[in-house]
């Protein structure tokens, strides 16, 4: 039977497997160096992420009917807890490869069952209070891991900050705490196998949130390196909750916008928030990459996030699910090529470069989908949603 605390417990636990996801960033660089490494290399163990996480994306979206939502949540808390126990035992670029694997994993079988089974957990079952509950726990653990390092390094250098421990306890204790929820029984036929979908008039979209996380991937990825060399390396860490966790402050706009406004003042705010830490990380000036950052937000993790998985939702009919897994495709595609092909421009021809490439393909790329946007002959009347990461 449902209770208040139920929705707490499992919020709690989704926070944990989202905070060990860039509890590593602030030391990228720091591995890169100790493994003899560039950017381009760094950016590559940085989208092992993606790697865990597209199959299970694309194959196993009925995983949690066979075998249970509860038992989905407790493998992620598992794999999280595993990937911070190889950064401690082995801290370097390749076990951060096989870290962010097994996040990527993680993450993927948490997002396939996190807002239903917070649906499930809530009194009558509340489709949209639960999702706003899913969003609000993993977004606040993608930025709170990197945020809790960078404070840890700012007491100093080391390799195996407090932050990694204080994950290691507070995952265990989840653990404990989601082992005591309910769960309804798995069905043993239920088909395992759900390909994403794209319904008509769902491309713009998808290639808005593609553009969206892109950008995201750049500061968690690259801008760690680029601000060492300004002496402003512990500070990466904030960047990344920025980037990300800020994002909350602007949903309550988005979800008051249709998905069409909300998507295309995402795309307007896009690249001049990116202009703006760009410029920041290039000169070393802090308060223009976190202002940037936080702007990037905005578009990132409010307009765009919600108003595109909203117009999706809206278009797929009864293939909700699939058509979701076809949006999150698009964006963790963007969350990995992207990154490598820029970290590679950075090894070979310096971050300066680098970054302005990145900026004119952005601004190219925006305009591109704005106007498919405009374009576009489907009507989207309904407020955006909050979507689940």
């Amino acid at each position: 039977m449902p209770t208040q605390r139920n929705p707490a417990l499992l919020a709690f636990a989704l926070c944990l497997i989202t905070f060990a996801v860039n509890l590593q960033a602030p030391l990228y660089t720091a591995y890169a160096e100790l493994s003899g490494y560039g950017a381009g290399a760094t950016a590559i163990a940085f989208s092992g992420y993606v790697l865990g996480v597209l199959p299970v994306l694309l194959l196993l979206g009925g995983l949690a009917d066979r075998i249970g939502r509860r038992a989905l949540i407790l493998v992620a808390l598992s794999l999280s807890i595993l990937a911070t126990l190889t950064m401690l035992l082995a801290p370097g670029l390749k076990t951060l490869g096989l870290a962010r694997l097994l996040l990527g994993i993680g993450t993927a079988l948490a997002s396939a069952t996190g807002t239903a089974y917070m649906s499930e957990l809530m009194h009558r079952g509340d489709n949209h209070r639960a999702a706003s509950w899913v969003t609000a726990s993993t977004s606040l653990g993608f930025g709170l891991g990197a945020a809790l390092t960078s404070v840890f390094l700012l007491n100093g250098a080391s390799l195996r900050p407090g932050s990694f421990y204080l994950h290691l306890l507070l995952a265990c204790l989840a653990m404990l705490a989601v082992w005591r929820l309910p769960d309804q029984p798995p069905a043993a036929r239920a088909p395992l196998l759900r390909l994403p979908y794209y319904p008509a008039g769902s491309l713009a979209y998808g290639l808005a949130i593609l553009l969206a996380w892109a950008c995201v991937g750049l500061v968690i990825a690259l801008l760690p390196s680029i601000l060492k060399q300004h002496g402003l390396a512990n500070w990466a860490g904030f960047s990344t909750f920025c980037v990300i966790s800020c994002g909350l402050l602007f949903q309550p706009w988005a979800r008051r916008l249709s998905p069409l406004r909300a998507t295309a003042i995402g795309l307007m705010v896009l690249p001049c928030s990116y202009a703006l830490l760009a410029w920041g990380a290039d000169r070393g000036e802090l308060i223009a990459v976190l202002l940037g950052t936080v702007a990037a937000s905005s578009a990132c993790y409010g307009f765009i996030y919600l108003g595109g998985l909203s117009a999706v939702n809206h278009l797929a009919g009864k293939e909700k699910t699939r058509a979701s897994a076809g949006f999150f495709l698009l964006a963790y595609l963007g969350f990995s090529l992207p990154v490598i092909l820029t970290g590679m421009l950075v090894d070979r021809l310096g971050a300066s470069f680098a970054l302005l490439v990145f900026g004119l393909a952005l601004l190219v790329g925006c305009l591109m989908v704005g106007m498919l946007l405009l374009r576009s002959q489907k009507s989207l009347p309904s407020p955006a949603i909050a979507p689940v990461k």
